[in-house]
C-alpha cells in the first residue's frame, strides 16, 4: 500500500485514439491529477489547462524525449491495434515489443512510477494458448511486471459506455452503445469507473496486477481520506 498524494502527474499514450481518448478526457477532471502529458503520433486538437503534448512518432526510441518524460508519477498505456487482419509477427511487434520499449525507457526514466498497460479481456497470462491476440498481450501483461517500476499494472476493461464529448468512436460502438451496456450490465464499465479505479491504484496500490472488470468496478467504489 503507498500514501494518499493529491497532486499527481500523469502520462497518457494514444489520447488520439479511442480508448485513450476517453480515458483522458476523464483523466482531465480528476481532482487528484494536476498535470497530463499525452504522448500522440499525431496533433490532438485538445486544450486543457492541465494538459500538454508531446508527439512521438517511433515509440521505441525515446531518446531526444527524456527530458520531457521525466518526473511522473503515473503512466496509463491506451497505445495498441486491433489483431483483426494482422499476421502475428506485426501485431506482436506493435503489442509486445514496441510496448516493452516504451516501457523500459519510462522505467529507466521514472523509476517510483506506476505503469499501467491497457490490456484486454480474455487476455491468456500462460501465453501458449491458441488465440494469437490473447496469446500476445499475455505475454506482455508478464514481461512488463518486471521491469523496475514502482509498480505495473494491466488492466481489461469489458465494454466501455463512450463519452458524450468523445470524437473518436467507432460506428459499432455507437450502436453496442444502445443495446450492451443493458444486457451485460456486469461487463460493461464508465470511462469514470475505470479512471477512477486506476487512480485510486495508483494513491493506494493494490495486490493484484491484474485488474479485470469486477476489480475495478469494486476499486472504484473506494472512497479515500482525504479526498
Amino acid at each position: 500500500m503507498g500514501t494518499k498524494n493529491k497532486k499527481m502527474k500523469i502520462i497518457i499514450t494514444d489520447a488520439t485514439g479511442m480508448i485513450g481518448e476517453g480515458v483522458l478526457l476523464t483523466t482531465l477532471n480528476h481532482p487528484d491529477i494536476t498535470e497530463v502529458l499525452m504522448v500522440n503520433r499525431r496533433i490532438s486538437p485538445l486544450r486543457h489547462p492541465k494538459l500538454s503534448e508531446l508527439i512521438v512518432k517511433d515509440f521505441t526510441d525515446l531518446h531526444a524525449h527524456r527530458s520531457q518524460l521525466t518526473g511522473y508519477d503515473g503512466c496509463f498505456y491506451c497505445a495498441g491495434i486491433s489483431s483483426f487482419g494482422m499476421n502475428e509477427d506485426k501485431y506482436s511487434h506493435i503489442t509486445f515489443y514496441t510496448t516493452m520499449m516504451f516501457a523500459k525507457a519510462l522505467a529507466d526514466l521514472n523509476p517510483d512510477m506506476v505503469f499501467f498497460y491497457l490490456s484486454g479481456v480474455y487476455a491468456d497470462s500462460s501465453a501458449k494458448g491458441k488465440i494469437m491476440w490473447a496469446r500476445i498481450k499475455g505475454k506482455t501483461e508478464n514481461a512488463l511486471i518486471g521491469l523496475p517500476f514502482k509498480n505495473v499494472y494491466s488492466f481489461r476493461p469489458g465494454f466501455i459506455i463512450p463519452l458524450k464529448e468523445q470524437k473518436n468512436v467507432r460506428l459499432i460502438y455507437k450502436i453496442l452503445n444502445l443495446i450492451y451496456p443493458y444486457i451485460f450490465p456486469n461487463q460493461t464499465l464508465s470511462y469514470e469507473e475505470m479512471v477512477t479505479a486506476l487512480v485510486n491504484v495508483l494513491e493506494i496500490g493494490c495486490l493484484k496486477n491484474i485488474l479485470e472488470i469486477k476489480d475495478l468496478k469494486l476499486i472504484s467504489k473506494l472512497h479515500l481520506s482525504n479526498q
